[in-house]
């Protein structure tokens, strides 16, 4: 894949997971407006955390991480990619239902895994009944992120990507239905998660038989490659429950404290926006292409992908990073604080997203230094830098929570992200030239830093300025706006006189 096609590669996903996002926000919008921080909005949380949890164990972590990799050299090499898919669909079908039984009885001890602290009150139930109306939803998102990793190795990004955004379509349609009819807040929810997951499942589904891969449900068989696939993504599935682990710690932090689950998920919902249209959009195309470029025995064009995609994300995650750092209080008050979510919740998640702003280019750089790792079908090593995480994460989240209360949980979680890059950039040392930094990235980092500075600087002044029209109802959406507006524009201006960014480059991608 040459740089430009990369990079409007990144660009397709991006824009995708962005509209994916922004209907986020307003499903969150209206779950925050109708149900504030109170224990209906915690449990209906946890619950659908659990099926979101584990489904990184099974496709989009451990079971994709190896899957794409063999699939797109299986593409490159002219093998027989069909049947290997096929086989894998079955296999990954059986074990998600046998593990979904098991889980629904399970379901009450696992509550108390992700939220000890909902022990003794109403939150409790509500999490275990919630828990097994949306639990179903790993089998359908499961299959549908090995059909769009499938997808993906093809080159086929738009429907993969698009995918996410029909769940929060059918969140916002089913709220508004339970605002007009009076259907009860918290069952609404849970049932659509389910439906949701069919209606991804469906369209990845449909995308990849158009694609020429159509995959049924038949009886697994255990062939070699399905065992090779087995070896490989067992480390990728033990890396990814480290992973989970410690998204677990921040969670059983933040139960003991009433309104801290939804104080800690406003925030990633915000800093996840510009994680989900780079990092994620970064991981997508970068690991197939890489997979595709060993094979081929093309290291230097492996090394001009990976400069280039660690380039275009730090040039947009540097600067939304220091955003969300300088000016956390508006973005929470004027896309959240209406209804049952008040002043106290904002500020409280402003706090946490100011934590995970400072972590935010240590979860993109995280995106674009594994498939170094898994392109290689290695899942050991990142399995080992994942477990020094943990570490980390426990020790701070649960040392620091006495101290500083529910802040530790994010706190944690951006410790150990920095920690787990640190890791992986120095494993990438025996990787030769495919790993290497070029003269161009180098040159152009600090140049990144400094346009994003003087934009913070400039946010700073401006909401300042705006302090009054923020706080205004009747203009805080245009406020915010004008805000944002300004923060672009100093970037990008800044970028472009410095060098950090062209706008040529982007303009070709676009049109491409």
């Amino acid at each position: 894949m040459k740089p430009i096609r990369l990079i409007a590669s990144l660009f397709t996903v991006g824009a995708w997971t962005l509209l994916s996002r922004i209907l986020g926000f307003a499903r969150d919008i209206l779950i925050t407006a109708f149900l504030g921080a109170g224990p209906v909005a915690e449990a209906f949380l946890i619950a659908f955390a659990l099926p979101n949890m584990f489904r990184r164990f099974f496709a989009e972590g451990a079971f994709n991480m190896a899957f794409v990799p063999m699939f797109s050299k299986k593409l490159e090499g002219d093998e027989d990619a069909r049947d290997f898919a096929q086989d894998a669909f079955s296999g990954l079908t059986a074990v998600l239902v046998i593990f979904t039984f098991v889980a629904l009885l399970a379901m009450p001890w696992l509550v108390v895994a992700m939220a000890s602290g909902f022990i003794g009150d109403s939150r409790f139930d509500l999490a275990t009944l919630y828990g097994r109306i949306c639990f179903p939803y790993i089998l359908f998102i499961s299959l549908a992120a090995l059909l769009s990793g499938l997808l993906n190795a093809t080159g086929r990004f738009a429907a993969a990507a698009a995918a996410p955004s029909l769940l929060n379509i059918l969140f916002i349609a089913a709220l508004t239905l339970a605002w007009r009819l009076g259907w009860n807040i918290g069952d609404t929810l849970a049932w659509t998660v389910p439906v949701g997951g069919i209606a991804q499942l469906a369209l990845v589904w449909w995308a990849a038989h158009r694609a020429g891969f159509t995959l049924t449900i038949r009886w697994p068989r255990m062939t070699p490659d399905l065992k090779r696939l087995a070896i490989i993504a067992a480390p990728a599935a033990l890396a990814g429950g480290v992973v989970q682990i410690n998204l677990l710690v921040g969670r059983q932090v933040a139960s003991f404290f009433d309104g801290a689950i939804v104080w800690v998920s406003v925030a990633d919902r915000l800093y996840q926006l510009p994680l989900g249209v780079v990092g994620i959009a970064v991981g997508v195309v970068l690991l197939p292409d890489l997979s595709r470029r060993l094979r081929a025995g093309d290291d230097q064009g492996g090394r001009d992908a990976f400069n280039r995609a660690t380039e275009i994300s730090l040039a947009l995650t540097i600067p939304a990073a220091a955003a969300l750092i300088v000016i956390p209080l508006p973005l929470v008050s004027v896309l959240f604080e209406r209804g049952a979510f008040t002043a106290v919740d904002s500020a409280a998640t402003a706090l946490a997203l100011t934590i995970y702003g400072v972590g935010l280019p240590a979860f993109v750089l995280q995106k674009v230094l594994q498939p170094l790792y898994f392109a290689r079908e290695d899942t050991r090593t990142p399995l080992k830098y994942a477990v020094v995480s943990l570490v980390i994460n426990a020790v701070a989240a649960i040392g620091l929570a006495p101290v500083i209360g529910f802040l530790a949980a994010p706190l944690g979680t951006t410790v150990a992200a920095w920690g787990m890059v640190w890791l992986l950039s120095r494993g990438t040392a025996p990787m030769g030239e495919t790993a290497a930094l070029d003269d161009r990235f180098k040159a152009r980092l600090p140049r990144i830093i400094l346009a994003s500075a003087l934009m913070a600087a400039a946010l700073y002044a401006a909401s300042w300025i705006l302090a009054d029209p923020l706080t205004t109802a009747t203009v805080r959406y245009v406020a915010l706006a004008g805000l944002v507006v300004i923060g672009i524009a100093i970037f990008f201006v800044a970028a472009q006189v410095s060098g950090a960014l062209r706008l040529s480059e982007i303009r070709r991608a676009l049109r491409r």
